[in-house]
């Protein structure tokens, strides 16, 4: 007599059953799609990091006894809040000096760009800020106002995000052996050594990107230190060290690292802030297009081209976190299609 589980029937029932259950946890994982990106964000600071803790760690302390684990790890975040705070220092106060100044010159500034408008005809004549509010576009106040809301929640949001991610990354890596043998017994033994190589190559390969990014706001931070200071734009310092930090976030961090500096340089005159938008405008394109591709391609050994697309489909896919995590994410995606590479080939 046949076993059931042989029947065409029980075969459908499985299928089924299989289906259902898969369909449960892709949409379990699309419901948690944040917190699963917070894990793996977390993930890959970890993974970037651990070089650096693991060198730390290795340093001895009197009688001989190495570092602990979460001593190095806290040691990097000492640094870490150490050079926040510094920036802030470095940053905060010449940016609101500026910001003050440019608020007493406004009404002025204001005056001059319709008086030329005026004197083109393209404007009747001068209106007051009340009455320009009055004749802005119906919804246009509440528009505006929904939008600086949605700015400072996201704003905060980010800031609660960042903490966490750094948070798990801590603890990951505090448990970084454990969670290691706990992975590689997923597979058979004599697989094993191959699989811990490939770990570690690819924790080689996501600090290095770590470390193009930092080369990568080094870059941008003295080149722009180096334009601005040539052009006559005060404070060029702080305006540089500014770009050099929103080199880190790709798409939009060069674009607001460029509006302060534009400011700045309009309380000067209009002629200047053009000069310095142009500049910053040529700097961006040289940075996506060249320095981005082959800095990384150099620093993580993925070519200029897989830089460029996986840039593409991840800002197109995440916006910004896309595109932060498409370089680490191809980085480890070319690990596994090696390897995988490497098990189907002929011996």
């Amino acid at each position: 007599m046949p076993s059931t589980t042989d029947t065409p029937r029980a075969l459908i029932r499985y299928a089924l059953v299989g289906l259902v259950l898969t369909v449960a946890i892709a949409w379990t994982m699309y419901l948690v799609r944040g917190v699963l990106l917070l894990i793996y964000m977390s993930a890959l600071v970890a993974i970037g990091l651990a070089p650096l803790v693991a060198a730390i760690e290795r340093r001895r302390l009197p009688g001989a006894r190495r570092l602990p684990r979460w001593v190095a790890i806290l040691i990097i975040y000492l640094c870490l809040l150490a050079f926040l705070v510094g920036v802030g220092v470095l940053v905060i106060p010449p940016l609101v000096a500026q910001a003050r100044e440019l608020w007493s010159a406004l009404p002025d500034m204001v005056h001059r760009a319709q008086q030329w408008l005026i004197d083109r005809g393209l404007l009747g004549r001068e209106l007051s800020f009340l009455e320009a509010v009055e004749r802005a576009p119906v919804g246009s106040s509440s528009d505006a106002v929904g939008t600086l809301v949605a700015a400072v929640w996201g704003f905060i949001g980010g800031v609660f995000g960042l903490m966490t991610i750094l948070i798990l990354a801590f603890y990951l890596m505090v448990d970084a052996e454990n969670f290691v043998r706990a992975f590689l017994r997923l597979f058979p033994h004599p697989e094993r050594p191959r699989v811990e190589d490939a770990c570690r190559r690819v924790s080689t390969k996501v600090s290095a990107w770590l470390g193009g990014q930092l080369l990568l706001a080094g870059i941008i931070g003295g080149t722009a230190a180096l334009g601005l200071f040539l052009m006559g734009v005060p404070y060029f310092y702080v305006l540089a060290l500014i770009a050099g930090i929103g080199e880190m976030i790709p798409i939009v961090g060069p674009l607001l690292a460029a509006v302060p500096a534009i400011a700045v340089a309009f309380t000067v005159s209009p002629a200047l802030a053009l000069g310095v938008a142009v500049f910053f405008f040529v700097q961006q394109q040289l940075e996506n297009h060249v320095l981005v591709p082959k800095v990384m391609e150099r620093q993580v050994g993925v070519s200029a081209a897989a830089v460029i697309v996986a840039l593409l489909f991840g800002g197109t896919l995440l916006g910004i976190v896309g595109a932060i995590l498409a370089i680490p994410t191809v980085a480890i995606l070319q690990v596994i299609v090696e390897e995988l590479v490497v098990e189907a080939s002929p011996e």
